[in-house]
């Protein structure tokens, strides 16, 4: 006979197997991750952890690695180099302090996130930590908390990096750095260069990242006097890709900048490359400025100004306050400085691209 439960009320695996119509095993390798199920069979199985809120043995070897402390960094595209650092930062930290470091790479899909916690969640994790800007409503606020509540309620943490807060009372840890900040110090540097019409290659308008350093680039006009042309605010991704196609584009129409500030270093990376196809030169015609300082920001030709954001310390540091190892005061809402590095693609102004300007391409 199946027991509807331990002695201390929980589901067991047994539950879930009678519940999904599969075998106790099947349950295990479906948790575990590490044998080919069937995505019929997963798909069953995962219901009936749902609806029974099951929460693994630590101590079951198919589920938890032999007992080996986990902790899991989930982010969008692990090829960005950006988040390629803030992992480096996580994996160091998390095996100095003897545990296991888990990497998902989401793609952007929701569901996969989902997936990928509830089965941190089952495996007691000691902490999930989600990286990187999202767009901010309701329903990823709902979204989020319920993942922080399950995750508490299994003795686990949420980290939040680079993420937007839950509001008060959500059981999470937040790690930020001065996103708005930093845009608006690069931005002033190149004002206080003589710039007056600054081009701006901006993200996806609903994206917090994004919106954080559009809106430093705003203020920085502002705190000036300045009103900056709606028509200088470009809107793409943070890829390369972007960078190129937004910069060809603003060629294209003929707008009128001496400066460009990008919101990644790698959309700075294919402005140059558009500009050098149009015969432009950076900085002679054209001053340009990336942000993050990813490591061959400074092997561009010539070598970029940007912002420096602290990455793998903020790895680092997601660890350290999910386990509960920080000293610092206010230890689960984190803000890390950023500051701009000054190298050579930016210098004063003495020429505007606009009409007057031809260029090829």
């Amino acid at each position: 006979m199946t027991r509807k439960s331990d002695a201390a009320g929980r589901s067991t695996i047994r539950d879930v197997a009678t519940r999904a119509g599969v075998s106790a095993s099947t349950v295990s390798r479906v948790l575990g991750g590490v044998y080919p199920v069937s995505s019929a069979t997963r798909t069953r199985v995962m219901r009936a952890v749902r609806e029974l809120d099951y929460v693994a043995d630590a101590r079951a070897k198919a589920v938890a690695g032999v007992g080996t402390p986990t902790l899991a960094f989930v982010l969008e595209d692990i090829t960005g180099p950006s988040f390629a650092l803030m992992a480096h930062g996580v994996e160091r930290e998390a095996t100095r302090l003897g545990h296991l470091c888990l990497v998902c790479s989401t793609e952007g899909d929701v569901r996969h996130e989902l997936e990928f916690v509830e089965m941190m969640r089952a495996q007691r994790a000691a902490a999930v930590i989600l990286v990187g800007g999202v767009a901010d409503t309701a329903e990823y606020r709902e979204r989020t908390r319920r993942m922080a509540d399950s995750l508490a309620s299994a003795g686990s943490r949420l980290v939040l990096c680079g993420r937007p807060t839950l509001g008060p009372g959500a059981p999470v840890s937040v790690i930020e750095y001065d996103n708005e900040g930093g845009a608006y110090a690069l931005v002033a540097h190149v004002l206080a260069q003589g710039h007056r019409r600054v081009l701006f290659l901006g993200g996806k308008p609903d994206h917090t990242t994004a919106q954080g350093r559009e809106r430093g680039y705003l203020a920085a006009h502002r705190a000036r006097g300045l009103e900056p042309d709606p028509a200088l605010v470009l809107h793409g991704d943070f890829t390369r890709d972007a960078g190129h196609r937004l910069m060809r584009e603003a060629l294209k129409e003929g707008l009128e900048f001496t400066a460009v500030v990008a919101a990644t270093d790698m959309v700075a990376a294919g402005a140059l490359t558009a500009l050098h196809e149009a015969g432009l030169n950076v900085p002679e015609d054209v001053s340009l400025a990336g942000y993050d300082d990813i490591p061959f920001a400074r092997d561009l030709h010539p070598a970029l100004t940007t912002v420096h954001v602290p990455y793998e310390e903020l790895g680092r540091l997601a660890v350290r306050t999910a386990l509960g190892r920080t000293t610092e005061a206010g230890a689960d809402h984190l803000l890390l400085g950023t500051h701009v590095v000054v190298r050579d693609s930016v210098t004063a102004t003495g020429f505007q691209v606009g009409p007057g300007r031809p260029v090829s391409g």
